[in-house]
């Protein structure tokens, strides 16, 4: 069983993967200045982390099943420790997109050990609550980086600058390591499978070839290789299904086994998840954009203005469980409604007083939809993870992940991208609100598809 100082240990764990995907959002303008990095330098930045990290991920709970999940954690948080302190340092630009694509990687070995080891060392209500913390963590990180991402920057601390957001994991990820030395219970599967290369291969190039094109053609100007790219893709997603189902089939045990979408409840979750992520990390972009370079405001502005949004989506996921106990999952779907009132508020905010747009004006939209979104992804991280057989845990989280982080990254890709090219044109505020209006449909989207979602949890 894994007590408390342990739990909080994994929950750390899975807090650095996240923040990190979302801090350099409000870093990008000082990077840019002080590398002369460029609009496809930058996307990079983004790019490669959350690439190389969505890859990996399925690959790094294989390796823990088999290896050992404290193993396997303590590696990937000194791993990226390591990296965080290349990233810190980068000379160049390339160099830091380097970094960025290795601490991805480490990313991915960690992250997943935190999922599989809650399955392994719970059960019943002290599982129920755990996920709920694991839920309520994720979304946490995903706000909190931006904000923490401003103030560092705005900080300059030793002048260091941008390069803080970085360096500032190299001290957390130490007492992460006293930490899970001390309280993490090592685990691993029973019967551990091995390395499905031709799935990892398949997924790879499936990943790449979608994500890199979307992330980097705007920037780059769509060249010929972007459109091959795309093209490629669908054959390699269709060839790694084929894959998978035929060693699933063969009584073998591929690196996502198509079996798991047999369980309704991680089927039905992982639907959701897609949509609510890409608009989501398109939003927390694009946001990060306009504040500074549409309304002038400084890295703690652009930070501080998503605090209404933390403070809610932390107090709604307190009130999840006992919701939950209470209405079932309709919770979600209340949730969903309740992001779409917070969206369409901060759209009219910004179409009727974008002159004047400050900090508290956004506040109102920014806080209700983090208190949609709070009743939304904790439930939801809970309830996919809730039927998965233990000895499958880290295949299963890292599916769930791999999901979750693709779609973040899809969503930057899209979404962002859509922003950025409609906004020399039309404008930063004819831009956000159409963005803001693309989200909202996704948002009614996952409404409805949470009526699917099973009405009790166990």
């Amino acid at each position: 069983m894994i007590g408390p100082l342990g739990l909080f240990t994994v929950l750390l764990g899975a807090a650095l993967p996240l923040i990190d995907f979302f801090i350099v959002n409000v870093a990008l303008p000082s990077m840019d200045s002080d590398l002369a990095a460029g609009p496809a330098l930058l996307e990079l930045v983004v790019a490669g982390y959350g690439v190389a990290y969505a890859v990996l991920l399925v690959l790094g709970g294989r390796l823990g099943d088999m290896a050992g999940r404290r193993r396997l954690f303590l590696t990937g948080m000194a791993a990226f420790g390591l990296t965080s302190l290349a990233c810190g340092l980068a000379p160049t630009a390339w160099t830091l997109v380097g970094a960025r694509v290795a601490q991805g990687a480490a990313a991915a070995l960690m992250m997943p050990q935190v999922l599989a080891t809650i399955q392994a060392t719970t059960q019943g209500p002290r599982r129920a609550k755990a996920m709920s913390l694991y839920g309520a963590t994720a979304g946490l990180s995903m706000v909190a980086g931006q904000i923490l991402g401003g103030v560092l920057v705005a900080a300059d601390v030793a002048g260091s600058g941008w390069r803080s957001v970085f360096l500032v994991n190299v001290p957390v990820v130490v007492v992460g390591l006293l930490l899970a030395a001390r309280a993490m219970p090592e685990t691993r599967s029973d019967r551990p499978a091995g390395i499905d290369v031709a799935g990892t291969l398949l997924l790879a190039l499936s990943l790449v070839s979608l994500l890199l094109p979307l992330t980097e053609g705007r920037a780059a100007g769509w060249p010929l290789w972007t459109w091959v790219s795309l093209g490629v893709f669908p054959f390699a997603a269709a060839a790694f299904f084929l894959v998978e189902r035929r060693a699933d089939r063969q009584g073998r045990t591929p690196l996502v086994p198509p079996s798991l979408l047999d369980i309704t409840s991680l089927r039905r979750g992982l639907a959701m998840v897609v949509p609510f992520s890409i608009g989501f990390s398109g939003f927390m972009f694009v946001v990060a954009v306009v504040l500074q370079q549409g309304l002038r405001m400084g890295p703690v502005a652009a930070g501080l203005a998503l605090v209404p949004m933390a403070l809610a989506f932390f107090s709604a996921s307190l009130a999840g469980p006992r919701l939950i106990g209470r209405f079932g999952t309709r919770v979600v779907t209340a949730g969903g409604v309740i992001q779409a009132i917070g969206i369409t508020l901060l759209t009219l905010t910004v179409w009727h007083g974008w002159s004047g747009l400050t900090v508290a004006g956004l506040a109102p939209g920014v806080a209700v939809a983090g208190l949609g979104q709070g009743l939304q992804l904790p439930i939801l991280m809970r309830l996919m993870l809730s039927d998965i057989p233990a000895d499958r845990g880290g295949v299963g989280g890292g599916v769930v992940v791999t999901t979750q982080q693709s779609a973040l990254a899809l969503g930057i890709a899209t979404l962002g991208t859509l922003f950025l090219a409609l906004a020399p044109s039309a404008g930063m505020r004819d831009a956000l609100v159409v963005t803001l209006l693309v989200q909202l449909g996704l948002v009614v989207v996952t409404a409805l598809l949470s009526l699917r979602l099973p009405r009790v949890m166990r």
